[in-house]
C-alpha cells in the first residue's frame, strides 16, 4: 500500500512520542542526564522537534556536524504534542488552506508552533516520496515543551554511531533492525486538516 505523502511516523505509546533534537555536547549531555534542558537551552529561541530519527540523521550527518555531535531522544507527552499541532501554522503559504499571502503572514507570526513537511529519508539518507514532520516550537510551546511536555532524555548518539558504521558497511539488514520503530501516529484529520499543504 502506498505512503499517504503526509503523515506522521513516530515511536509512540499511549501517552508518549518520541522526537529527536541534535546539540552540542554542552546542552545535549546534561539534558540527557538531568532530563530536562540545561539553563543554557534557550526558551527564546525557536526550536525544531522531529519523529523521524532518520530525518534527524539526515539534518545532523549522523551527529557528525559542528554543534550536532550529540542527538537526543526526547520523549514528550501526545498531549503536549497535539496542542503544538493543534496551535501551529505551515511554514508556508499553502493557497488551498489560507485566503492570501498576507493572512498566512500574520497567522505564522501569531502561531506559537509551526510546521515543515520535508522528504522522509531512507538508511543512505536520500529523498523518498512520502514526507515527514518537522515541528518548530516558540514563546509559549518552547516553554511549555522544555517546562511541561518532557517524559524523559535520552542520548541516542551512539546508537546513531552504530547504524551509520553497518550502513557505511553496507549491512543494511543490521543497520535496519536498529533503528526505531516508528509507526503512524493516530491523529485525527481535523488536527492536521490545517496543515496539510
Amino acid at each position: 500500500m502506498e505512503t499517504p505523502l503526509h503523515r506522521i511516523r513516530a515511536r509512540h505509546t499511549p501517552d508518549t512520542i518520541t522526537v529527536y533534537q541534535a546539540y552540542p555536547p554542552q546542552i545535549g549531555l546534561p539534558a540527557a542526564r538531568d532530563g530536562r534542558f540545561p539553563e543554557a537551552w534557550k526558551r527564546d529561541r525557536m526550536t525544531w522537534i522531529k519523529p523521524s530519527f532518520l530525518w534527524m540523521m539526515y539534518r545532523c550527518g549522523w551527529a557528525a556536524k559542528e554543534g550536532q555531535e550529540t542527538v537526543l531522544a526526547v520523549e514528550i507527552s501526545r498531549e503536549g504534542f497535539e496542542w503544538a499541532l493543534r496551535h501551529a501554522c505551515l511554514s508556508h503559504h499553502a493557497p488551498g488552506l489560507h485566503p492570501d499571502r498576507a493572512s498566512w503572514q500574520r497567522a505564522l507570526k501569531r502561531a506559537p508552533a509551526r510546521v515543515q513537511w520535508d522528504p522522509e529519508r531512507d538508511l543512505h539518507l536520500q529523498p523518498l516520496p512520502h514526507r515527514s514532520l518537522q515541528l518548530g516550537l516558540t514563546g509559549e510551546a518552547a516553554h511549555r515543551y522544555a517546562d511541561e511536555w518532557i517524559v524523559a532524555v535520552t542520548d541516542v548518539t551512539p546508537l546513531a554511531h552504530e547504524i551509520h558504521t553497518l550502513v557505511r558497511a553496507r549491512d543494511l539488514t543490521s543497520a535496519q533492525q536498529l533503528l526505531p520503530d516508528e509507526t503512524p501516529y493516530p491523529v485525527s484529520d481535523d488536527l492536521l486538516a490545517h496543515l496539510r499543504g
